[in-house]
């Protein structure tokens, strides 16, 4: 075509057309993606005690603890005459015996399939004897470890996106119905993850540039998670938890979302030939994760400093009703147990 007259424009339905081209040219149809394998935060197999000061441990639920070793690291290197161990859990029991603990005859402790009640302090009392070289006489020395002891939970992940696009102007009702559709479109790739958008927002903003005067751009935000209606019926068939299969999800979807965009850039350069009234704002698309932690478990840089991303079982005299990331502190009468969703 001759001339310089530019090129045509037309409504933003034509772009909704090229949002749902896509769906299709990405290849995202709804089969089931190859599961990958999930990265768990990795600990020692076995943690010494020390006799100055508590040792904390933190166990996935369901999952067994690592070895709790009853000495230190120093006395494991020495020759130890005549060991006798005593573990003693958080309930005053002793757990000589208890089906829940595989304890070694050399004093190592792991306590299996963790659960939120096992929580606590687990206190070990090495006696062993000590031989004078030049009269060998016998002396009885006794060390005693304490070992505190706590679930977590992989943090529930979520992710708050934002876009923007350029339009003509700010016109409430086709605005509306523009993030309507997309957001309708954008749930389409995702659903068969089991995942949902939510608290879906826009607004109409004018700018001013530089270069090109008063422009106006629609800045539109929502949220992607994995608890979408049938969520419960994947994680039943998980055998225990499922923050891994849920989070797994999610990203997958949080991906595919930024895949969306990055083609949706590609289409509107090089394939579409007609400029839409609304565009998407080359590189405008942003993710943010956002954690999220199971009733009765938070977070805590200061007190879990080891297990800081982890959301931990709130103590004895705190509680979590909701998916907040801290642990409330009670009010009198106070939780006395381990993962409290209320005080009583």
């Amino acid at each position: 075509m001759a001339g310089g007259g530019g090129r045509p424009r037309c409504p933003p339905g034509a772009l909704l057309a090229v949002l749902a081209a896509v769906v299709v040219a990405a290849g995202w149809v709804r089969a089931e993606p190859k599961e990958e394998q999930s990265i768990d935060l990795i600990r020692k197999n076995e943690v010494y005690g020390d006799t100055r000061h508590e040792v904390s441990v933190y166990v996935k639920v369901f999952t067994n603890s690592p070895f709790l070793v009853c000495m230190d690291l120093a006395l494991s290197q020495e020759r130890i005459i005549d060991p006798n161990y005593l573990w003693i859990g958080p309930d005053g029991t002793d757990l000589r015996g208890q089906g829940y603990v595989n304890l070694t005859e050399t004093g190592k402790l792991m306590v299996m399939g963790f659960r939120v009640s096992m929580s606590g302090a687990y206190t070990c009392t090495l006696s062993h004897k000590v031989i004078e070289t030049t009269t060998q006489q016998e002396i009885e020395m006794v060390e005693a470890y304490k070992f505190m002891v706590y679930a977590y939970r992989e943090a529930d992940h979520a992710y708050q996106m934002s876009v923007r696009f350029s339009t003509t102007l700010c016109r409430q009702k086709t605005d509306g119905l523009f993030v309507s559709k997309l957001i309708k479109i954008l749930q389409s790739t995702i659903s068969h993850l089991t995942c949902h958008i939510t608290k879906s927002s826009y607004k109409c903003h004018s700018i001013r540039t530089p270069k090109n005067g008063l422009q106006y751009e629609l800045f539109v935000n929502f949220l992607v998670n994995p608890f979408a209606p049938g969520w419960e019926e994947i994680c039943q068939k998980v055998p225990y938890d499922c923050e891994d299969v849920t989070n797994r999800r999610v990203r997958q979807a949080a991906e595919r979302i930024g895949k969306f965009f990055h083609q949706l850039k590609h289409v509107l350069k090089n394939e579409f030939h007609a400029v839409p009234t609304i565009q998407y704002v080359d590189n405008s698309f942003s993710m943010t994760p956002i954690d999220s932690c199971r009733p009765g478990f938070g977070k805590s840089h200061h007190t879990h400093q080891n297990c800081a991303s982890c959301c931990v079982v709130c103590v004895p005299g705190t509680y979590s009703p909701n998916n907040e990331v801290t642990c409330r502190t009670c009010a009198s009468p106070q939780a006395r147990v381990y993962g409290a969703e209320f005080c009583y």
